[in-house]
């Protein structure tokens, strides 16, 4: 499955790349995540619990970060295996600044399920995923649209 989209944040770009950076904040904008472990550089275990319709799978991942190029690109790949499924994901990222306060981010995720997930859930996949994408995008945007502290 592959999903794209588009996102205004209104932050500036230099903000919106150091909140991407730090992968402990995104992580808990991800809907289900219950853990991260650091493995290495750009390498860490995440556990991770989905539901799709009834079907219900807490996936171990391993998420890297192979490449990065400040401020406006970075890709992510997770793999993972949760009872019964397995998934497979890669993910792209684009900045780019509308102007000093507004930051533009054209995503793209290529995702591949398997097993009981995909079997069972299939039908449910593309709802499933639009709703945890708006998720996410709304915790992000939260976070950094909320006033800094340190302004």
């Amino acid at each position: 499955m592959q999903f794209s989209g588009s996102q205004t944040i209104a932050a500036p770009i230099k903000k919106v790349w150091a909140y991407l950076s730090d992968v402990s904040k995104v992580a808990t904008c991800a809907p289900g995540f219950q853990s991260l472990e650091e493995l290495g550089p750009e390498h860490w275990k995440a556990l991770v619990s989905v539901g799709i319709g009834p079907v219900k799978a807490k996936f171990t991942l391993d998420v890297t970060r192979p490449e990065m190029v400040e401020p406006e690109k970075m890709v992510v790949k997770a793999r993972g295996k949760a009872p019964g499924s397995t998934v497979d994901l890669s993910g792209t990222m684009h900045l780019s600044a509308v102007n000093d306060t507004e930051t533009r981010m054209d995503w793209n995720a290529d995702v591949m399920v398997g097993g009981t997930l995909a079997s069972i859930g299939a039908r449910l996949m593309n709802s499933t995923a639009e709703k945890l994408t708006g998720q996410f995008f709304s915790c992000l945007k939260t976070n950094l649209q909320a006033p800094d502290a340190s302004n």
